[in-house]
């Protein structure tokens, strides 16, 4: 694969006029493929600043904890070298490499893909969080969010679902029961760890353990896992729990058919990507349950980001207000959304398409991986991070190419 995805690159890379073509698209995957082997599948994630060797200076303050992650985060240049911070393996990176190698494998048929796709699954059931009521899965550092302070390896429901997810699509394309029972196993996590805010007709799933947390699109992401395992297993709680969940996201969609990040009023605000997962998994829900009850009000949250967050040219903005920042994040997920999308709106590919030619032509290193960010004047912060661009740009592209086949 290396070889033949290498030479499609020099051939292709550098061609900018025009529609993206598949072969562009196979390129650019090869050219990342390459960078990961040489990598062994490791780099740096956006939240690893509290790995730094001058973490005693924040004296473990909450306050303190984050400034100096987000500093390493937003810093425009890497530091991460300098202070101490290793590029690693991640759980999160390994479910999205996983669902990306299915669908090349489901697009060409080639056994390498196949293997790779099988490796991340073993690595993922060899590094599940321990303690807990089934499969899951959290970082592989220490993490300070503006709710919760998060240990390493305490399990989140956004990485866990995105996870089960990949077990799912392994289940259906190599027909193994081991890969349905890990996505059970994290759905009974789900069931039995994680606390419900009651609201109504609905509720929100929390998105730790140890703290109840309601986030919308964490929220859907189990509810997402919990249908698509329901269609397998016919598991009756998993569907009931699941129907209460998107059924607290349609109670609380906005006017202009948006939803906040979380209805806290310091979550209160709208963005790309975070937006693009509520989408996909009201998607999931309704295709692997058969209810239609929200088909309006999912089909004009699509239609609401579609026209708010993409330049004609297929920049991705990241706020519903603002373009800035460029993040590699926005593009991996609109591309991944747009393919999901595309039977039933037939403009859904050529977006794609657009999204995906300003990201290989604007994100992608010659040496093959993703930029984190862009921002004004020009500048670029050009960390190689795993999950947020590595992996979910590998799993949008190939969705892409296979779609285009």
């Amino acid at each position: 694969m290396a070889s033949t995805t290498a030479s499609a690159g020099s051939q292709l890379g550098a061609q900018s006029g025009g529609a993206l073509s598949k072969d562009q698209v196979f390129a650019s995957i090869g050219r990342l493929y390459d960078w990961l082997e040489k990598n062994d599948y490791k780099g740096y994630d956006t939240f690893d600043g509290l790995s730094a060797f001058v973490r005693p200076l924040t004296f473990e303050s909450n306050f303190l904890r984050t400034v100096l992650q987000q500093g390493v985060r937003r810093f425009p240049i890497n530091t991460r070298p300098l202070l101490g911070i290793k590029k690693e393996h991640a759980s999160k990176a390994m479910g999205f490499f996983a669902k990306g190698f299915i669908r090349l494998h489901e697009a060409t048929g080639e056994k390498l893909y196949a293997d790779k796709a099988e490796w991340a699954l073993q690595w993922l059931i060899d590094h599940q969080s321990k303690g807990y009521s089934g499969a899951c899965w959290g970082n592989h550092f220490d993490y300070q969010s503006r709710s919760f302070y998060l240990p390493k390896d305490v399990p989140t429901i956004v990485w866990t679902a995105h996870i089960g997810d990949a077990f799912v699509d392994a289940y259906e394309h190599f027909g193994k029961q081991i890969y349905l029972q890990i996505a059970a196993s994290a759905c009974e996590h789900i069931v039995k760890d994680l606390e419900l805010t009651i609201e109504g007709d609905g509720v929100c799933i929390s998105y730790i353990p140890t703290k109840n947390v309601p986030i919308h699109n964490s929220s859907l992401l189990g509810a997402s896992l919990l249908a698509r395992v329901y269609s397998h297993n016919k598991n009756e709680s998993y569907r009931t729990l699941a129907q209460k969940a998107v059924q607290y996201c349609a109670n609380h969609q906005r006017a202009n058919a948006s939803w906040y990040y979380g209805e806290k009023e310091n979550l209160h605000w709208v963005d790309n990507f975070h937006t693009a997962y509520n989408l996909d998994c009201l998607k999931h829900y309704m295709s692997a349950t058969g209810d239609h009850r929200y088909d309006g009000k999912f089909m004009a949250g699509y239609e609401y980001w579609k026209k708010t967050f993409f330049l004609p040219d297929g920049t991705p903005r990241y706020y519903d207000y603002k373009k800035l920042p460029l993040d590699i994040q926005c593009s991996s997920q609109a591309i991944d959304t747009l393919v999901l999308f595309s039977d039933l709106d037939s403009s859904a590919i050529p977006l794609a398409l657009r999204v995906a030619k300003w990201t290989i032509d604007n994100m992608q290193d010659r040496t093959g991986y993703f930029y984190y960010r862009r921002y004004e004047l020009g500048i670029v912060n050009t960390t190689p991070t795993l999950h947020w661009g590595q992996a979910t740009m590998l799993c949008a592209l190939a969705g892409l190419y296979k779609q285009l086949l």
